[in-house]
C-alpha cells in the first residue's frame, strides 16, 4: 500500500502505510481534503479542541500516555466480530468505562465528547465497520460508546486476521532512488 506523491521540483515521494486500516484513514483524510478544495473551501486543519470547547486544563498527550499505561490504562484486547479477529484494541464503552474510573471526566457524555477529541487528534483509531462509520461522520459523534465499536492506539501493534478482498491485492512495482528517511507518520 504506497502513496506516491510527485512535488513541483519532479521529485517523487513514496508514504506506505503499515497495514490496511492505518492506509483506509490516509484515503478518508485525503478524500476529505480533495473533496473540500473542489468545492471550494478553504482547507484547513482545524483543532478539535476549539471546536468541542475542551478545558485548557486537559492534556491529551498526558492523557494518551495514561490509557497505555500497562498497570492501570486501558487494556488491549482480541476481540471478534463478524468472522474477523481485532488484535491489540478495546471497545468505545472501555474508552468511557476508564475515563470515568480514572476521574478525567465527570460523567459518560463528557467521556464521549473527550474520546472524540482523542479520535479526532489521532491519539485512537477506529477498527471495524461501526466505529470506521461513525468516524466518517455517519453518527452523531465521531467516537461511540459501544460494545461493539472497536478501536485501537496508533502504536499498539494493531491488525486485523480474517478479511481480504480483491483490493487488498497490491502489484508489485519496483521504485527506484534513494532511501533519504524510514519511518512512521502518527496523525496527531
Amino acid at each position: 500500500f504506497v502513496f506516491k506523491l510527485t512535488v513541483a521540483k519532479q521529485q517523487d515521494h513514496f508514504f506506505q502505510a503499515a497495514y490496511l486500516e492505518e492506509r483506509d484513514a490516509w484515503v478518508r483524510d485525503i478524500k476529505k481534503a480533495i473533496h473540500r478544495i473542489d468545492g471550494g473551501q478553504r482547507f484547513s486543519r482545524k483543532s478539535t479542541r476549539k471546536s468541542i470547547r475542551l478545558p485548557e486544563t486537559i492534556n491529551l498527550s498526558a492523557l494518551y500516555l495514561s490509557m497505555k499505561d500497562p498497570e492501570k490504562g486501558i487494556k488491549e484486547l482480541k476481540l471478534e466480530k463478524d468472522k474477523r479477529v481485532f488484535n491489540h484494541c478495546f471497545t468505545g464503552t472501555c474508552v468511557i468505562d476508564w475515563l470515568v474510573s480514572s476521574s478525567s471526566v465527570r460523567n459518560r457524555r463528557e467521556g464521549l465528547l473527550l474520546a472524540s477529541s482523542l479520535l479526532s487528534e489521532g491519539y485512537l483509531q477506529p477498527a471495524g465497520d461501526t466505529s470506521k462509520a461513525a468516524a466518517e461522520g455517519l453518527s452523531d459523534t465521531p467516537f461511540i460508546d459501544l460494545s461493539d465499536a472497536y478501536y485501537y492506539f496508533p502504536d499498539s501493534g494493531f491488525f486485523c486476521e480474517g478479511y481480504s478482498s480483491d483490493d487488498d491485492v497490491v502489484l508489485k512495482e519496483e521504485f527506484r532512488g534513494t532511501i533519504v528517511k524510514q519511518g512512521c507518520l502518527l496523525k496527531q
